[in-house]
């Protein structure tokens, strides 16, 4: 894997985690309503996890030279819960994060 592969990489991780800790935080504010801190906390963080995600994304697309469809992809998949794992893990497989997979 090249070095911006594995930096797109952790930037998923980082994304979906945060997401995770999003979706814990506002269960517990609007689910169980005991506390507003893991809205506040990682609100903050995962707004920061997706702008990097994103910003990588279009850094590795250009370095990797990855197809339009693949870019796409990478940028879509920061909307929706925990789909970063998921594409890095099938770009991973099919080459996408290696300076030669293309």
């Amino acid at each position: 894997m090249s070095p911006i592969g594995k930096l797109f990489a952790v930037t998923a991780l980082i994304e979906a985690f945060t997401w995770a800790g999003l979706l814990v935080g506002m269960y517990l504010k609007y689910g169980s309503g005991t506390t507003d801190l893991g809205v506040w906390l990682f609100g903050r963080l995962h707004g920061a996890a997706f702008l990097l995600y994103i910003l990588v994304a279009f850094v590795a697309g250009a370095r990797l030279r990855w197809p339009m469809w693949a870019l796409l992809l990478a940028v879509l998949a920061a909307i929706p819960p925990l789909v970063t794992l998921p594409l890095e893990l099938w770009f991973r497989r099919r080459g996408l994060l290696s300076a030669t997979g293309v």
